[in-house]
């Protein structure tokens, strides 16, 4: 069985590439897709759109930045939480934003982590390979998913 993506909603190229080759480092082997702002990715989710023709099924988790284009990670969160087909989703908020109110708003919101990311190079690729291992290898999802 081929193993199932994960979903990167990130708009800085930057950090995507920094996530791709901290994710590919540690021979992940799931694919990565990627998509720019909030409305691409609920399109991506609900194969709508651009996505329509996307293959069935749900990534293994979505890495949901916050500050997106269109429609802010919370939103995103939101609908994903909203809807039945996408309610058990693991959505890990992977931002660079230190608030408070970012972090308790993620939380109560139904995010199954929140995860700063550093500055640093190196601690940056250490959190991302570490979130890969962890939804990857260690996390059981729930049935269906």
């Amino acid at each position: 069985m081929k193993p199932m993506p994960i979903l990167m909603v990130e708009d800085d190229r930057q950090d995507e590439l920094l996530t791709l080759r901290s994710l590919r480092k540690f021979n992940l082997g799931n694919a990565v897709d990627v998509v720019r702002d909030g409305q691409q990715a609920l399109e991506y989710l609900f194969r709508e759109g651009a996505y329509a023709d996307r293959e069935p099924g749900l990534p293994a988790f979505v890495l949901l930045d916050l500050g997106l284009p269109r429609m802010g990670g919370l939103e995103v969160l939101a609908r994903i939480r909203a809807d039945e087909r996408t309610r058990a989703l693991p959505v890990v908020v992977f931002t660079s934003s230190s608030e408070e109110e970012d972090r308790l708003a993620s939380t109560l919101g139904g995010a199954n982590s929140f995860v700063r990311k550093p500055v640093d190079f190196g601690e940056f690729a250490e959190k991302v390979a570490r979130l890969g291992i962890y939804w990857l290898a260690v996390n059981e999802l729930p049935p269906g998913g």
